[in-house]
């Protein structure tokens, strides 16, 4: 093959792969994570990071799931148009509950105990966490999640409505009490599962939790159970909380899936028509 002499198309070439090199560069710079030990969860834990500017979005693991899980199964690869265009950071921690969860070494009481934990974990250290990275005092945030990780979105949006806005439960699993074959609720777990203490809400708590948005999305192919979302649906329209039951048809409980519509849903909910100044200040 020869050597293109044309200087117009040689030039082109070279931004092009300047323009590559940049982004390369610009993905490396917008990635940070940082750990520490929690005293909540007794054990180390990791932040992860993806963005450099705009609406902080909490993405929590599935059951087994790392802070890093999502850049593994290539949803920060299709979430990259929205990271570079500043509109988004996306944070993620362990899945620290969703582990000791499953753990059929511990007890179920020590399960649901956690549970709890890793909600006061996401409360008193993720958010400070967060809110230092994009040095803006109180921006809300966005919890997302698919799987358990949808349980946890819920969770802690319904329970710390002042801190979470908005959230997004992707296949969700909202009754896993079910899962541990144990017949009630402890008390550390009755106030970490939203279908049993929203019933209870009321007050202050709830008046700010009715001015969020919960939107529960669910297949309805293998491995999905789309009864779950309906009823944690109801359980939130029973006392006047906003929220929305979306099917998206035949398709099944799968990252595949989930990088399908993740993306559209953070597209809209970060256009220029609906963004806030708030939402637009996360900046670091």
């Amino acid at each position: 093959m020869g050597i293109d002499k044309d200087p117009d198309r040689v030039g082109q070439q070279r931004v092009r792969g300047a323009q590559a090199h940049s982004w390369e560069r610009e993905k490396r710079s917008m990635f940070e994570k940082s750990g520490w030990y929690s005293s909540r969860l007794q054990c180390d834990t990791t932040l992860a990071r993806w963005g450099y500017s705009g609406q902080p979005v909490l993405v929590f693991p599935t059951a087994g799931g790392d802070a890093e899980e999502i850049e593994r199964f290539l949803m920060i690869k299709v979430l990259e148009p929205l990271l570079a265009a500043g509109r988004i950071k996306i944070y993620s921690c362990d899945s620290v509950a969703g582990r000791v969860f499953f753990d059929k070494n511990h007890s179920p009481e020590h399960r649901m105990y956690v549970t709890h934990q890793f909600h006061q974990y996401v409360k008193h250290e993720v958010v400070p966490a967060i809110r230092t990275d994009c040095k803006t005092e109180g921006i809300p945030i966005w919890a997302a999640g698919a799987s358990i990780g949808a349980f946890h979105a819920v969770a802690v949006t319904c329970r710390f409505p002042d801190i979470f806005h908005r959230a997004l439960g992707m296949s969700g699993t909202y009754d896993i009490l079910r899962l541990i074959d144990y017949p009630q609720p402890t008390d550390y777990f009755h106030v970490s599962s939203p279908l049993h203490f929203v019933p209870a809400l009321s007050g202050p708590h709830l008046d700010v939790l009715r001015t969020r948005h919960i939107h529960l999305a669910s297949g309805e192919g293998k491995w999905e159970n789309i009864g779950e979302s309906f009823r944690m649906g109801k359980v939130l329209g029973d006392k006047g909380i906003p929220n929305w039951v979306e099917s998206w048809g035949n398709v099944d409980h799968d990252w595949v899936t989930w990088r399908a519509n993740f993306p559209r849903y953070l597209d809209q909910w970060t256009s220029t028509e609906t963004q806030t100044p708030a939402q637009a200040a996360g900046r670091g």
